[in-house]
């Protein structure tokens, strides 16, 4: 039994619901937007849980990831695998290679370092133009996102507006991370190998560290911050008109 299994899942009372409705969630929103809706998946514990949903119940729902440029190996040895167990095809979505360039070039390859503003501009550039292009003439996306992961996620509902008039939809918003991994454990759902080395929450690799015991769900993610900035801003505001390039270095 891997590590992340064993020390994380746990059947809980109502697990079997949660499942279902997770199911109902995505079945009405690929009904309500045919053709229209796709999942974007951060190839994470929780967005495999999700795909592995859509694929086993043949749901008509696209699969999207960013690759930002600076995810880890293992994140992206992901991308072929999924493909190779569920015969579904992966959007991959990535930032414009010049601007990229233009960026490390005037702030430098660390620059998320420097301040909270240029780690939100190298965000903004690295997920989420991708996104807004991957987003352009769809109607609805599925998160993973759930409650449980941090204050600035504990009202998520199943289906929400984002920004744009989008549908958003969570279908695992009311999940605990027992039940993700007790799903993950039922199915022989494939997940990122860095989980089994107490990574609970993976982004770009200078932005993501391992945890120890007793720290916060997403203590991992930019820990040199204050903890209300750490966000992307994918599941805050997807306004992306700035010019990346001319950030201030303060």
């Amino acid at each position: 039994m891997s590590r992340a299994i064993a020390l994380n899942a746990r059947a809980t009372a109502g697990f079997e619901d949660r499942v279902a409705n997770a199911l109902a969630v995505l079945q009405a929103a690929a009904s309500a937007h045919p053709g229209r809706i796709v999942q974007t998946t951060s190839l994470g514990a929780e967005d495999m849980v999700v795909t592995d949903l859509i694929a086993r119940h043949g749901l008509p729902i696209a699969l999207a990831t960013l690759d930002t440029g600076r995810l880890h190996a293992q994140t992206l040895a992901l991308i072929p695998r999924i493909e190779q167990r569920y015969g579904l095809a992966v959007e991959v979505w990535s930032p414009p290679a010049e601007q990229v360039v233009q960026f490390v070039d005037r702030h430098g390859a660390m620059a998320m370092r420097q301040s909270i503003e240029l780690r939100k501009a190298c965000c903004a550039l690295r997920k989420l133009e991708p996104l807004a292009r991957l987003l352009q003439g769809r109607q609805a996306w599925v998160t993973g996102l759930r409650r449980e992961q941090s204050g600035a996620r504990g009202t998520v509902l199943f289906s929400e507006a984002d920004d744009q008039g989008r549908s958003k939809i969570n279908p695992l918003a009311d999940w605990s991370w027992a039940d993700v991994w007790h799903y993950i454990q039922l199915n022989d759902v494939p997940y990122n190998p860095l989980h089994d080395e107490f990574f609970p929450s993976i982004g770009c690799e200078p932005c993501t560290r391992a945890i120890a015991l007793g720290e916060d769900f997403r203590a991992g993610r930019w820990w040199w911050e204050d903890e209300a900035a750490k966000e992307c801003g994918l599941h805050v505001s997807h306004d992306v008109s700035h010019d990346y390039n001319k950030e201030a270095t303060a």
